[in-house]
């Protein structure tokens, strides 16, 4: 117990660290980029101050209040503190990129020994552009976060028999319900899940949010949904954040099937596999379980589904799957934040065919971390549609 303590205090001490570091140099860097652009007197520049000091800490307001019940305030301040995150976020990337730019027009001086004056924009305009181009895309992400979009794929197989005739998997992930993604959020998500009517049902982790003290009623929308063949989910690394016991009980309570380093095979039709977030390590709460011994265990006559939240794939369990589905990079969410996460992840989004007819695909997920806003990364549930072939290829589907 003491050395799971121990763990996790080392774990949110490094990420507190590394939070400030990263989030205040960006406040940094913006509050000197607003003082060198207008020169700011003191009374503004020290209600400035204030102000990106109270963003910055917003995070951690927003968990002290919803965990001592001041749940409206709670709400409103992450709404406030999470969408100034991401102004904050696109502000920086457009701000570095016309930087970028001066210096392109700086070196073409001194190559070409003109003057190109004309070229560089002025510093006040330049934080002006910067900070009107990062509201204007955070009210479209705004819009687009709740845009649920249906992606399709279609796997042709001769593990599922022709008289079993089409198995529909629908996959959820990375939803993030808590203190933003409500009631609205869940009911549009369960419409499209809903209308595609799946055989199978699977979470592919983050389910939950941080913040999961109040989410009363919330499980009783996903009882509604009951696929002939069960519904079944994994770990993310935010049911770690959040309080593993409450994740798995909230998740139980949907009506999900939680795998931990499990696995179910249904009427001969298909295996179903899943294991653990590496987050758990940091908690000693992980099941630890190697991926081909726990493949291996099932029949492999049937098609078999592995289900794990992020898009890493184990070179030693690969031909002893045939699809795993996972998420936790949404796209990066906001580009161009979507170049880091394909940088860390090589399958960042979307379909992957590996080797020796193993094949993977990532979802966007279907809510938002952090700030409500989605940019070039629209979410999505995915509908999978198994059918009979010989030839066993994978195809992509259209989209709808």
């Amino acid at each position: 117990m003491s050395n799971c303590f121990g763990k996790k205090y080392i774990f949110m001490t490094l990420f507190f660290i590394t939070f400030f570091l990263l989030y205040g140099g960006m406040h940094l860097y913006a509050f000197l980029k607003v003082r060198n652009a207008f020169n700011p007197g003191t009374n503004a520049s020290a209600i400035l101050i204030l102000f990106m000091f109270t963003m910055l800490f917003a995070p951690f307001i927003v968990r002290l209040s919803e965990k001592n019940g001041f749940d409206v305030s709670a709400r409103i301040m992450s709404y406030i503190g999470y969408t100034w995150m991401g102004m904050i976020l696109l502000f920086f990337a457009s701000s570095i990129a016309l930087d970028f730019f001066r210096v392109i027009v700086h070196t073409a001086e001194l190559i070409t020994k003109k003057n190109f004056y004309y070229l560089k924009p002025a510093a006040g305009f330049s934080v002006s552009a910067a900070f009107l181009l990062a509201a204007l895309i955070s009210i479209y992400g705004y819009f687009e976060a709740g845009n649920i979009r249906t992606e399709r794929l279609i796997i042709k197989t001769p593990k599922l028999s022709e008289q079993t005739g089409n198995l529909r998997i629908v996959q959820i992930s990375d939803i993030h319900i808590g203190l933003i993604v409500r009631e609205g959020r869940v009911k549009k998500i369960l419409k499209e899940v809903k209308t595609a009517n799946p055989d199978i049902l699977v979470s592919t982790g983050d389910f939950v949010d941080g913040q999961i003290n109040n989410l009363t009623g919330l499980s009783e929308f996903f009882r509604e949904i009951n696929p002939r063949y069960g519904k079944f989910a994994v770990t993310g690394n935010h049911e770690f954040y959040a309080g593993l016991s409450q994740a798995l009980d909230f998740t139980r309570e949907a009506g999900f099937t939680i795998l931990r380093g499990q696995g179910i095979s249904i009427d001969g039709l298909i295996n179903i596999a899943g294991i653990d977030d590496p987050a758990g390590r940091n908690y000693s709460l992980i099941k630890g379980v190697s991926e081909k011994e726990l493949l291996l265990q099932f029949p492999g006559k049937n098609f078999t589904l592995l289900l794990k939240h992020r898009p890493v794939v184990d070179k030693n369990s690969i031909g002893f799957f045939d699809l795993q589905l996972s998420g936790h990079s949404h796209k990066g969410q906001i580009f161009p934040f979507s170049l880091i996460t394909k940088f860390y992840y090589a399958a960042n989004a979307g379909y992957s065919n590996l080797t020796n007819n193993s094949h993977l695909y990532v979802s966007r997920g279907a809510g938002t971390w952090g700030p409500p806003i989605r940019f070039l990364a629209p979410p999505e549930i995915t509908v999978i549609d198994i059918v009979h072939d010989n030839g066993g290829k994978i195809e992509d589907g259209t989209k709808a």
